[in-house]
């Protein structure tokens, strides 16, 4: 099965992940500007929401060849994400968890005729 469906809710979603994590990175160096301390929690976050939207983006080309690995790797980006920067990630995060599903529960068509 071609799975483009998940391939291509998962490369838009970590795509938008990628733009929400830059916001958060550029609020967080506001936040660190303005703040007293010089440092902002919201960077280290940032930077992990980056890391995340990478590995949606990779999941997202995997999970055409290996789609329960891939699947896996979407659902770990869109709640990895969701938790990193909660806000900035909502719609990036559901993009990356529809497909995670999709290719877990979706069986090819080789396996359903069998008979």
């Amino acid at each position: 099965m071609k799975r483009t469906t998940e391939f291509v809710l998962g490369l838009i979603g970590g795509i938008f992940g990628f733009i929400g994590a830059i916001m958060a990175l550029a609020i967080g160096g506001i936040d660190a500007a303005v703040n007293s301390t010089g440092s902002s929690d919201i960077i280290g976050l940032g930077w992990g929401a980056i890391f995340l939207s990478i590995l949606g983006i990779v999941a997202s080309v995997i999970v055409r060849k290996k789609p329960k690995l891939g699947g896996i790797l979407l659902l770990v980006s869109g709640v990895g994400g969701l938790i990193c920067i909660s806000l900035f990630y909502l719609l990036p995060a559901v993009l990356l968890i529809i497909p995670g599903i999709m290719g877990l529960v979706r069986k090819d068509k080789s396996q359903s005729i069998s008979a």
